[in-house]
Parts: C-alpha cells; sequence; structure tokens
C-alpha cells in the first residue's frame, strides 16, 4: 500500500470554507408544509409508542419474575450437569476461547472474544452553523463523506473508497466455564478498550506503517495528514486468556437455557426470552436487580420518547403559523412563546391520559386501585362538608 506524501509546507494547509444561504418565504413555508406532514405523522406514531410501552414492561416484569423462581446456580468448578439440561441456569465463570484473534495486516494478536479494526480517513466536511453559513473543515471520519453535494465541490474533493475496510472479528468458540456461548450471549460482550500500542510487546512492522498515539497512520507524518490519509486503530472485548497480554481473563455472569454443553435463551411463558449476560461475578438475585432496573429505565425513557415525539409533532403541526409572520419581529416572538406553550400542554395532557389509558387496558386491576386511592381525598372531603354545615 502506498502512501501520500505529506504537506511540504503551511501554505499548502487547508482552511475553512464558509458561505451562507438565505431561503426565501415561499420556500420556508414549503419546507413548513412538509414539516406538517412530517408533525402529523409524529404524533399519531406518539400514541402508540405511549400505550404499547405499558404492555412492554408488564410483559417484561412478568417474565423476570418468573425466570427467578425457576432459575438455577451452578458451580463455577464442576463440570456439566446434564440434570439441569433445558433449565434456565446461573452461571459465573472465566470466559475462555481456544485461539487469539489476530489481523495478520498489522500483525496484531489478542486472546479475546471480538477484535475491532476501526478504520478512519481523512475527509472534507461540511456544516451549517447556528447563523445559516456552510462551513468545509478536514476531520478524521470512519464513514465515506462524499464531496458531490458539497456547495463549494472544487478544493474540496474527497476520495471514493477506503483502502483499508473496518472490520470486527469474533471467536467461534466463546466459552464461559464448560459452556458454549450462543450468538446472542456472545453479542453482549461489548467492553470494547482500545488496544494500547505502546504497551504492545514489540514487534516489526512495515515501512509504510507510523505508530503515534495508539494508530496505524498510513502516512509518514501524523501530525500533518493530507486528504485520503488513513491511519487505524484496534480495540478488543471480552479478555479470554490467561496470563497474556493486554491482560488475564475476564469473569462473566450468565443467565441461560442449558442445551447440553451450551447456553442458549430461555423462553418464558409471557413470551420474552431470557439470555442475559454480565461481564462481572453477580448472584442470580442480582441479575434480576438489575433487569428490573434497567426494564424501570427503558419504560420511562420510551415515555419521555413518546412526549417528545407527541411535543415534536404538535409543534411542526402547527408551525405553519409562525412562518406567516416570521417577517414581523414582535409578533413572531408572541407566536411562538404562544405555539411552544400549547404544544408543551397540549402534549402533557395527551401523554398522561395515553399512559393512563394503557394501564386500564394492560393493568386493569392496578389501574382501578389507583383510581380508589385517588378519590379517597375527594370523598373524605365532600363528607366533612355537611357536617360542617351542621355545626
Amino acid at each position: 500500500m502506498s502512501s501520500t506524501p505529506p504537506f511540504s509546507g503551511p501554505e499548502l494547509s487547508h482552511k475553512r470554507v464558509t458561505s451562507k444561504s438565505n431561503p426565501g418565504f415561499l420556500e420556508r413555508l414549503g419546507d413548513t408544509a412538509g414539516g406538517t406532514a412530517l408533525g402529523i405523522g409524529l404524533f399519531f406514531a406518539s400514541f402508540y409508542v405511549l400505550f404499547t410501552n405499558e404492555g412492554r414492561a408488564l410483559q417484561t416484569a412478568s417474565s423476570l419474575e418468573e425466570g427467578l423462581s425457576l432459575v438455577v446456580s451452578l458451580n463455577p468448578y464442576s463440570g456439566v450437569d446434564y440434570q439441569n439440561n433445558e433449565r434456565l441456569v446461573h452461571l459465573s465463570a472465566k470466559l475462555w476461547t481456544s485461539q487469539p484473534l489476530h489481523d495478520p495486516n498489522y500483525r496484531v494478536m489478542v486472546q479475546a472474544v471480538h477484535l475491532k479494526r476501526q478504520v478512519e480517513m481523512y475527509q472534507w466536511v461540511e456544516s451549517r452553523d447556528s447563523r445559516d453559513y456552510q462551513e468545509n473543515d478536514t476531520e478524521w471520519k470512519s464513514e465515506l463523506i462524499s464531496s458531490r453535494h458539497f456547495d463549494k465541490e472544487i478544493g474540496h474533493e474527497n476520495p471514493s473508497a477506503m483502502a483499508v475496510e473496518s472490520v470486527t472479528v469474533t471467536a467461534p468458540d466463546a466459552r464461559v466455564g464448560p459452556f458454549l456461548l450462543s450468538k446472542g450471549l456472545v453479542e453482549q460482550i461489548n467492553n470494547f478498550q482500545t488496544l494500547r500500542l505502546r504497551d504492545f510487546p514489540p514487534f516489526g512492522f512495515d515501512s509504510f506503517f507510523t505508530i503515534y498515539e495508539d494508530y496505524f497512520y498510513h502516512t509518514p507524518n501524523p501530525r500533518r495528514p493530507e486528504v485520503g490519509d488513513v491511519r487505524v486503530s484496534f480495540s478488543y472485548a471480552g479478555l479470554s486468556g490467561e496470563g497474556s497480554y493486554p491482560g488475564p481473563a475476564e469473569t462473566a455472569t450468565v443467565v441461560a437455557l442449558q442445551s447440553g454443553e451450551a447456553l442458549k435463551a430461555f423462553k418464558t411463558k409471557s413470551g420474552d426470552k431470557l439470555e442475559i449476560l454480565y461481564l462481572e461475578e453477580l448472584s442470580a438475585q442480582e441479575i434480576f436487580e438489575k433487569q428490573h432496573q434497567l426494564n424501570a429505565m427503558k419504560t420511562w425513557g420510551l415515555r419521555a420518547a413518546g412526549w417528545a415525539l407527541m411535543f415534536l409533532g404538535i409543534s411542526l403541526t402547527t408551525r405553519i403559523l409562525y412562518t406567516l409572520v416570521d417577517w414581523l419581529p414582535v409578533v413572531r416572538e408572541l407566536v411562538s412563546l404562544g405555539l411552544n406553550l400549547f404544544a408543551f400542554c397540549v402534549s402533557c395532557s395527551l401523554a398522561l391520559l395515553t399512559i393512563a389509558s394503557g394501564w386500564l387496558f394492560y393493568r386493569p386491576l392496578v389501574a382501578l386501585g389507583l383510581v380508589a386511592v385517588a378519590l379517597i381525598p375527594l370523598l373524605i372531603g365532600h363528607n366533612r362538608a355537611p357536617a360542617k354545615k351542621n355545626q
């Protein structure tokens, strides 16, 4: 692979280029009409997100309760016990793989479950700032940036391909203790850490590689890159070798179905799949507590996302009113404030009503109980009122 010669002097350094576009009234109105259509779609999508989220949360909680009542904890130092076949099991043990992963092009070798090669190219990028100015600057990017649609393409051309591709290699036989992990469990081993090349065992490189700050540079001058230059970094996840660089094997805790010498997804009565892995030593109780916490976080996250979709949908739908008066400075600020307050109030009310309807549909007994509790203060106040009148 040939390298691109570096810049010969400061006069060739890249400079930021800016330009400004000013859309007319009809163009803004046309964009607003498209936003209105999008807003209507987001508005109705928010109802689906909010309503179904309540059912998902209840189903997940029910599956976790079922799993905790059925799980069997295994001894990490014993072999495979086939009496637990087709049962939900819990196991904490060291990760293990039979062979190290390696990249022959860069002579990198690590005993781990995953080895990722990340490739970046120095390219022109175009962006728009808060004042609606177009900016062209150079950055390291892992994806190809097409310069064909730049406002100022001349002098800002990017290469059409990278000389090296990003890739992730996965061990075919990742295990926890004596058990082979399923694909779903292996995918949960994602604690990627950058491979520190300065601490890597010494070995010979090809002459066109330059190592600088944990990167392989395809240029002899990494401090002054040129558009088209490439740099490569490596990261790993799930260390699985004893005593080898960059560290010993990690401990993993798994809750899954034992199927012979393999661990795979367990299907609950509610229809969910339990296939859980944490890269730390945890008891079965701790595993399910963490999953309940994740379920609660996801539930509130989707509630917030549903409300945001509703707020954005209402805002986009009513945006056309702002566009019609945006040429009047004082009026447009008042209209903007009023529309934002309207969108906030309506979205809050409708979101709460949708969530409440979801509770009534998926959890009718709990919802009726909450309604009864909510009515208690009203009933007490109603009963005390006649008493005070009689006094």
